[in-house]
């Protein structure tokens, strides 16, 4: 391969990781959000509103790109969407329910640790390195959340159920940003996701609109912080990088989670919680050791 061509290949590489690092911390910001504003909310109720704001304001401004889709790539971006949308019902059901958040976002991020198993199925084959990493993040992860006491229960049924479509998502979704552009993609998905919690609470929920000021504000962080702007930041990093390498930086979510809630919850990092904050980070060294190869060999010349 040509010098050139690596260069440009490792710098688009690193600004996917960039933005999926930047989607980390947004979506753990996303669970401290979430769970303040379930104080006042019904679940789906609340995901209904959340994410239908989110798709008519990401359409409003997308509205040229959305007009330029092919009736294929709706159809795709809407398939990714159902997909996300049975995985927002699982997983705020779970955090309505969970006593622990740590342990919630660690069920979660198994969907993200295995998807470069999942992507075997699809014909794609990564680096070793890729594979090397995924026992280390499950380790990491494991140390993160499981030292407090693990029953599986309801909701961790819901968080498991919640992995496997967001693994599933995950994947298509990789697939989908690489052809359609992130902000028409991310509309529809999230206008999606709303439609289909907006049926499931209907169905189970009472609508009623007089929250406190203070549980609205965290409702508009959620659209618009933990939503609009974390799910546009994480399709285009997405749509740069394969599914394999994107989903062990994902793994990061828990890491933040678990440092905002110890700052929010005032919920205290053990020793090992700590060793797991390092076994991740080392995951996703592992995983990108080509890449930082390349960038060690340039810095040193």
């Amino acid at each position: 391969m040509p010098i050139s061509t690596t260069a440009t290949h490792s710098s688009t590489h690193l600004k996917a990781d960039l933005l999926l690092l930047a989607a980390t911390v947004v979506a753990a910001a996303g669970w401290i959000f979430s769970r303040e504003a379930l104080a006042g909310f019904p679940p789906l109720m609340f995901m209904a509103l959340r994410f239908t704001g989110a798709g008519l304001l990401l359409s409003v401004i997308g509205r040229t790109g959305l007009r330029r889709l092919t009736a294929q790539q709706w159809r795709q971006s809407a398939y990714v969407g159902v997909l996300f949308g049975i995985a927002m019902v699982f997983w705020i059901m779970g955090l309505k329910m969970t006593q622990h958040i740590g342990v919630g976002a660690f069920l979660c991020s198994l969907g993200l640790v295995l998807v470069p198993l999942i992507t075997l199925f699809f014909g794609e084959r990564s680096s070793l390195s890729v594979y090397l990493a995924i026992p280390i993040a499950i380790a990491g992860l494991a140390c993160l959340s499981l030292d407090s006491h693990f029953n599986l229960g309801p909701a961790e049924l819901c968080f498991l159920m919640a992995a496997l479509f967001l693994a599933l998502m995950f994947v298509l979704n990789s697939h989908a940003a690489a052809k359609i552009p992130a902000l028409p993609l991310t509309a529809i998905q999230l206008l999606v996701t709303g439609l289909i919690t907006a049926i499931c609470s209907t169905v189970a929920e009472d609508w009623q609109f007089s929250q406190p000021l203070n549980i609205w504000g965290w409702f508009f962080a959620s659209l618009l912080i933990a939503t609009s702007l974390r799910f546009l930041i994480q399709t285009r990093g997405q749509g740069m990088a394969p599914p394999s390498h994107s989903a062990i930086i994902m793994t990061l979510e828990p890491v933040w989670t678990a440092l905002l809630a110890s700052v929010w919850f005032a919920e205290r990092m053990t020793t090992m919680q700590l060793a797991g904050c390092g076994l991740i980070f080392a995951a996703m060294l592992v995983n990108r050791w080509p890449s930082l190869q390349l960038w060690l060999k340039s810095v040193l010349k």
